[in-house]
């Protein structure tokens, strides 16, 4: 008996990373499925060739970085209604069309025509394969001239977002964080050491603060000094916390919340003996294996940490989980799968993770909270309930020496404010820091 012929369909070259992007889209827009979530576990994104691996990954960064600006211009073509609810990839296929048409160095005809086939090998999106076609030729034929005409800072951050920020900020601060978080950052890396000769090793710049930033392309691992455990990846902002204790040499501190790791592996290769607590098993076995490559030392324990005790510490630092407002400009999803309802769930367990770390830190220590929100109620609001509940605590005023002279991340109090729009600069990918908050607080003797 003679086998089948089996035949073999080779798919156009793009459209696997197209597809894999309008997944993870549909999963983010659709069913507010965290981004990392998402690239960490999509297994069709880590079955992508390198190349193609990094165009999914820019164009859904592209995609949720103008999300208001893509959906406002499409609206120009689409009759009154907008796209078909029942058929998520006809909008998903119009979004990546437009963001290669407009933001990205795709060739017209390419971005339609991939479009194009990435609704015709949808079921219920191919009957509408005629109408992304018609509507993307419109985009490249007029798209950039509506497209300078469009306030990108006013409808790219969703309107409670935008009018929290004015709120608290005034409205040209929330207007600028707005822009910045439209940009893709560089990539900021925490050193063990000598961050001048690294930053000319890879190409980037010193910033005040010692965070060397580079504008890196390709896998991370790939690297000078990744193997041998030169460097980490860290925010400029997310790297000030840690330091704000001085010289921990010899000393005992607790991190809690702690993955995946980055002050843990600071405050290790300062000296200090770290406790890394988290409550996530997963994310802890990420923070050993940083750990490992970094040939650093600390203990590291799975718990929760608004139960757990030890013995008192010198010093205790919470990085307390929050609605991660500060940090749109690495995490684009933020502003589309948050609510305002969100900001308030936190707070009890903020204010829960504060007490017990409190109970953590011996007569003479210091107790350092921190979140990556621009929100008051999960940052100054949080201290100022704290300090009224706690009166063997005090704050003690950060100063500008502390994180390289930069006095406009301060407080009138003297804690740290850092915003996305801090650190300007003529090129938007060199510029910027996420938006952080921390407070250092000192029991008394």
């Amino acid at each position: 008996m003679k086998k089948p012929k089996t035949s073999f369909r080779r798919e156009t070259p793009g459209l696997p990373a197209r597809r894999v992007a309008a997944e993870i889209l549909e999963a983010v827009l659709g069913r507010g499925r965290p981004l990392d979530e998402q690239l960490e576990g999509h297994a069709g994104l880590a079955a992508l060739e390198d190349r193609d691996r990094a165009l999914a990954r820019q164009l859904i960064g592209s995609v949720l970085r103008r999300l208001g600006t893509l959906r406002h211009l499409l609206s120009q073509f689409l009759q009154k209604g907008g796209p078909p609810a029942n058929a998520p990839r006809v909008e998903t296929a119009l979004l990546i069309g437009a963001a290669q048409i407009l933001l990205l160095d795709v060739p017209d005809h390419a971005a339609v025509d991939l479009s194009v086939r990435l609704a015709q090998a949808d079921d219920k999106a191919k009957h509408f394969a005629g109408l992304i076609n018609a509507v993307l030729r419109r985009v490249a034929r007029e798209g950039k001239t509506l497209l300078a005409n469009i306030d990108s800072a006013d409808v790219d951050t969703p309107r409670w977002l935008l009018q929290r920020w004015s709120r608290v900020y005034g409205t040209d601060s929330a207007r600028a964080i707005a822009q910045a978080n439209g940009h893709e950052p560089a990539l900021d890396l925490t050193v063990r050491s000598d961050p001048q000769s690294w930053a000319e090793k890879l190409q980037g710049t010193v910033l005040p603060t010692g965070t060397v930033r580079v504008l890196a392309q390709g896998r991370i691992s790939q690297l000078a000094g990744f193997a041998e455990g030169a460097w980490w990846v860290q925010d400029a902002a997310a790297a000030l916390p840690a330091l704000l204790f001085g010289d921990v040499r010899g000393k005992r501190v607790a991190d809690l919340c702690a993955a995946p790791g980055g002050k843990t592996m600071q405050l290790a290769n300062a000296g200090a003996q770290v406790v890394a607590v988290d409550r996530s098993e997963t994310r802890m076995n990420r923070l050993r294996q940083n750990l490992a490559r970094l040939n650093l030392q600390a203990e590291s324990v799975v718990a929760d940490a608004t139960e757990w005790t030890a013995e008192p510490f010198d010093a205790v630092l919470l990085d307390a989980p929050c609605s991660s407002t500060g940090t749109i400009r690495r995490h684009p999803d933020v502003p589309w799968i948050k609510h305002e309802a969100d900001i308030t769930s936190l707070t009890p367990l903020q204010q829960k993770l504060l007490e017990q770390a409190a109970a953590l830190v011996k007569p003479g220590g210091s107790l350092l909270y921190c979140v990556c929100s621009l929100e008051p109620e999960e940052g100054i609001e949080q201290v100022n309930a704290f300090l009224a509940r706690q009166p063997a605590f005090r704050r003690r005023p950060i100063a500008a020496t502390e994180i390289g002279g930069l006095s406009e991340l301060l407080t009138d109090d003297g804690d740290l404010r850092s915003l996305p729009c801090h650190l300007p600069g003529p090129d938007p990918r060199q510029s910027g820091l996420d938006g952080f908050y921390a407070a250092r607080l000192d029991r008394q003797p």
